[in-house]
């Protein structure tokens, strides 16, 4: 909308003008041919008179023509009564000592007065309709009429009835409605202009501008009055004033220069004509406006257009403070994303759901429609809890090595895994890039102090200790709790990573050669994300059900179709394999024969086959394909179970779909990158070919991967040509879910997380399964005490090491951490076997840092930590009775002497 809501009003007060003749300044009391003494020719009136004679208030001030310094409320309201209680200027008498003819009187009459008249005369008209069994709703307007109209979340705007082309009328009766109800066809004023069918009880008759704040609130859609927005500069909330321009920005009255409100304020944006940038905030003349009517956000067109959720327009754009950005990245087609109470961060173009689910963890919330985003974070100089953190292992191969590191979060990745060249400059992740913030109620990885990864749960402030809520925090920070020993810290973004599905079904190896603490808090961890995972699914499947009752479509074929140069291969007779099963054996070239194609694998011919039309190996040709029925699973979407029970080795069903070359296969996997389609139907069928049952295939396609399937795929040779069949691994129930191992080739950091649940899962599609030893009688619980630890006793981080040479002592350490330049040679004893004051032999260490002191020197230093009981220095408590950063030193009155 290049317009403002004020140009809007005018062009509705032009359109609905009529040439009859204006009153004076006096009131009813001027004769109907008197002219206003300010206006040299007749001035176009509008219906606006009227409307204030009704509602006691000055129409002049709407009139350019008339200067409001003549009228007088009392004056006003003393005409009213005169002319009520005077005989001679009743309205009931008016009729027979007009001295103009009916005709004239109904053509110069006020446009209210005449809609009453037609909306009489409409009424009879409808009243007199024979035939119809429900009461009928007489018709308001007529065509042309000018009306406010409240429809798609807009506020209350101008519109003009006209007629729909589609249907050649401009009314029309709401069905199917229980009730009766007209609707009326109208078009706003403005840009962008729209056209849609309104119920009667969203319009109202249009008088003028000045009506906007007496209109009814309609179920609160929309944002009609000024409550609870923020104010566009110093992001306090108050007493706002709106502005009248493009931008709709608020603005406290001292803060916009004012004294006292202002009749009519434009802002100084808005009076120059130049706007800002809402993302880079500069000003400029090449911005343009959201299309939403009442954003009032500007941007240029390249930093709009670097931004996901933004959606092109016919005549522009709708900028990304509509759409919910966790859902978003969630899935960008959930028609959800668009729906809902959205709250907007007021310095950057996002917006959540008013949700604890959706709002990013560390936003500050300043109304209920605002927030500040944890996008403005600052990290605060000397704070060793605001430094950001790294992990030491790629992200895609979990090894280390030379490592790409996110500026934002602590992933890292190799170069070669994300098969990239390396980047100039800064380097986020595609998580960071694409906006994903940690949430509320989620388990996550932290880093504090030189503590390893500790698991914890991002809490919500409302639910947190109240001396825990008064510690100093920042927007973008968020309280995690600790598991294993149930204290709270204040972190950030980059000092905390997921926590996956497969850290839950690593907790055992994790947990080897750790102390009991760590050991309980992986515990801990796992079953509250087991937990907070069922509540997600359940949550996902409600809206799933929601907007999806149906899968999403495809074409159904039933034999495989080749595309491009792809060719289907066609053996002759002579060329198919011969068995050597007879008609008249019991189940001839069935699961229990002896059959020699169904041995190798190879269908039998009809032609060919001894048995003829007895053969049971023609399942492919034949179609003979299980009962099965598609359904919507808990937590992966859609999947396939079979209708009645499948006995161990029975076919269940083909894999159908288009046949494509390799080239065609690259070019549709980059096309779903490109787009974010995550869903892909691919099975290499030869060297040469792949089965591709995206966009056509059967009911097979819908069949999920399990690490502990019930399926599995075998190719057969049919009729010469090489084909995927599903074959029943056990025996399956009826009602079971139905699945095969996709033995899926992940390339890049395209790892996709299992969501199959069995025992064995591997965490990741692509993955082995886990071998579990099922064979063993007896097992050997044998202690074994590890020579080397893995990671640096000094940060905690495994990765390129050196190790200490003193007998028994299996600490490691990053050259890096001790200040070294290069690896020491020969004998080579660590610095947690000296003091760190002298230098001398150490006699009492911190089990969880080098720090080491001699007899001397170590009184006062160290103390029994209250997170695991262990000997420590004083930096590592930071969740203590009183929590403190990182690095803070604290006193306790017990000393150990150890």
């Amino acid at each position: 909308m290049n317009r403002s809501y004020e140009a809007t009003i005018k062009d509705a007060l032009d359109c609905c003008s009529q040439p009859w003749e204006f009153r004076a300044a006096d009131g009813p009391f001027a004769s109907p041919g008197q002219r206003c003494p300010a206006s040299p020719e007749p001035p176009r009136a509008s219906r606006l008179t009227l409307a204030a004679d009704r509602r006691s208030s000055s129409a002049h001030a709407y009139n350019k023509h008339c200067p409001p310094s003549s009228y007088s409320p009392l004056k006003r309201l003393r005409d009213l009564t005169s002319m009520v209680s005077h005989p001679d200027l009743s309205l009931s008498g008016r009729d027979a000592r007009d001295p103009r003819s009916r005709d004239e009187r109904k053509r110069h009459a006020p446009p209210a007065q005449q809609h009453g008249r037609r909306a009489g005369h409409l009424e009879k008209m409808c009243r007199s309709s024979p035939g119809l069994e429900k009461p009928v709703v007489p018709v308001k307007y007529l065509e042309k009429d000018v009306i406010w109209a409240k429809f798609n979340r807009r506020p209350w705007w101008p519109c003009q009835v006209i007629v729909d082309p589609t249907r050649g009328t401009w009314h029309k009766m709401k069905e199917p409605s229980d009730r009766p109800c007209c609707q009326y066809y109208v078009r706003t004023f403005g840009e962008p202009v729209e056209m849609a069918w309104v119920v009667g009880k969203a319009t109202h008759p249009f008088g003028g501008g000045h009506e906007f704040e007496q209109l009814p609130v309609l179920r609160r859609r929309g944002r009609q009055k000024l409550e609870n927005y923020r104010y566009t500069v110093c992001e306090k909330t108050g007493e706002l004033l709106q502005c009248d321009g493009q931008c709709c920005g608020a603005f406290h009255i001292p803060c916009a220069g004012l004294t006292e409100t202002p009749g009519k304020f434009i802002c100084q944006e808005c009076s120059s004509g130049t706007h800002s940038c809402f993302v880079c905030k500069k000003p400029g003349d090449d911005v343009r406006r959201c299309m939403v009517p009442m954003c009032g956000r500007f941007y240029h067109g390249k930093c709009i257009a670097d931004l996901a959720p933004t959606v092109p327009l016919t005549r522009g754009f709708r900028c990304p403070l509509h759409v919910c950005l966790s859902c978003f990245i969630t899935n960008p087609t959930n028609p959800s994303v668009t729906k809902g109470r959205l709250a907007c961060c007021v310095r950057c173009p996002v917006a959540y759901h008013t949700n604890d689910y959706c709002m990013a963890a560390g936003s500050v919330p300043i109304t209920q429609n605002s927030f500040l985003c944890p996008n403005h974070f600052t990290p605060r100089k000397g704070c060793r809890n605001h430094e950001h953190v790294n992990v030491s292992w790629c992200f895609v191969c979990s090894e280390g090595g030379s490592l790409l590191c996110c500026e934002s979060c602590p992933a890292a990745f190799h170069r070669e895994c994300l098969n990239i060249d390396m980047p100039e400059g800064s380097w986020f992740c595609n998580d960071c890039r694409a906006g994903k913030k940690p949430h509320y109620k989620e388990i996550v990885w932290v880093k504090v102090g030189r503590y390893r990864w500790w698991p914890a749960e991002v809490s919500h402030p409302n639910n947190i200790p109240e001396n825990i809520m008064r510690m100093r925090h920042d927007v973008g920070e968020f309280p995690v709790l600790f598991f294993g020993s149930n204290d709270y810290l204040w972190t950030y973004q980059a000092r905390v990573f997921p926590y996956m599905e497969a850290d839950a079904n690593s907790q055992d190896k994790m947990g080897r050669g750790v102390d009991s603490t760590y050991k309980k808090a992986l515990s801990e961890a796992a079953k509250r994300f087991q937990e907070l995972q069922a509540e997600k699914e359940l949550r996902q499947l409600q809206e799933d059900r929601r907007n999806d009752k149906k899968p999403p479509p495809y074409r159904h074929i039933k034999v495989n179709r080749p595309i491009g140069r792809v060719q289907i291969i066609t053996a002759d007779q002579s060329e198919i394999p011969r068995c050597n099963c007879k008609a008249n054996d019991e189940t001839p070239c069935g699961m229990d024969s002896e059959c020699i194609n169904r041995m190798l694998l190879y269908e039998c011919h009809p032609q060919v086959c001894p048995a003829g039309e007895r053969c049971q190996n023609q399942c492919f040709t034949k179609r003979q394909y299980s009962q099965v029925e598609i359904f919507r699973t808990l937590t992966r979407g859609w999947g396939l179970r079979c209708g009645y029970d499948i006995k161990k080795g029975e076919f269940v069903s083909e894999y159908v779909g288009e046949v494509i070359d390799e080239e065609e296969c690259r070019a549709r996997i980059k096309h779903a990158q490109d787009n974010d389609i995550c869903n892909f139907y691919m099975l290499t069928l030869d060297k040469d070919r792949i089965i591709d049952a995206g966009p056509k295939g059967n009911e097979a396609r819908f069949m999920n991967h399990s690490c502990q399937p019930n399926c599995e795929t075998q190719k057969w040779t049919v009729n010469g040509d090489t084909r995927v069949g599903l074959f029943a691994l056990t025996d399956i129930p009826a009602g079971t879910e139905l699945t095969f191992n996709y033995n899926l080739e992940c390339l890049g950091n395209g790892k996709t997380v299992c969501k199959c649940g069995a025992p064995n899962c591997s965490g990741f599609l692509g993955v082995r399964p886990k071998v579990r030893n099922v064979t063993l009688k007896m097992k050997l619980k044998l202690e074994v005490t590890k020579e080397r630890e893995d990671e640096c006793f000094s940060c905690g981080d495994g990765g390129q090491i050196i190790s200490c040479k003193r007998p028994g002592c299996p600490k490691v350490y990053h050259a890096d951490c001790l200040n070294l330049t290069k690896r020491p040679a020969g004998r080579w004893e660590c610095p947690w076997h000296q003091c760190d004051l002298c230098g001398q032999q150490a006699a009492s260490f911190c089990e969880m840092c080098p720090s080491s002191y001699c007899t001397q020197h170590r009184d006062g230093m160290l103390f029994i930590s209250k997170l695991d009981g262990r000997l420590s220095c004083s930096e590592h408590d930071p969740c203590g009775p009183e929590p403190l950063e990182p690095g803070e030193i604290q006193r306790f009155a017990d000393i150990t002497n150890t």
